[in-house]
């Protein structure tokens, strides 16, 4: 615990960014769905892996927007950039 502390004082870009992630299946998939906190409070990200890029799979009714590409929901521009002030 000692080790991981001094990792995180001395190598983690400040701020920390805050999130719980859930593993949540669907149709034959697991979406890793990430919650926010602190100054990205309100963002909620859900990705799922594929085999490959064209693979089919069915949407939730729960998927917003497709931002994938969208380096503003990268956890380092998150972290200089938070959501709350977009």
């Amino acid at each position: 615990v000692e080790e991981a502390d001094l990792m995180l004082d001395t190598l983690a870009q400040r701020p920390l960014i805050q999130k719980r992630r859930y593993a949540v299946p669907y149709k034959g998939f697991v979406w890793e769905v990430d919650e926010f906190f602190e100054e990205n409070a309100g963002l909620i990200v859900a990705e799922i892996e594929l085999s490959y890029e064209a693979q089919p799979f069915e949407k939730p009714e729960w998927i917003g927007e497709e931002v994938t590409g969208d380096r503003r929901y990268s956890n380092a521009s998150l972290s200089v950039l938070p959501f709350s002030r977009w």
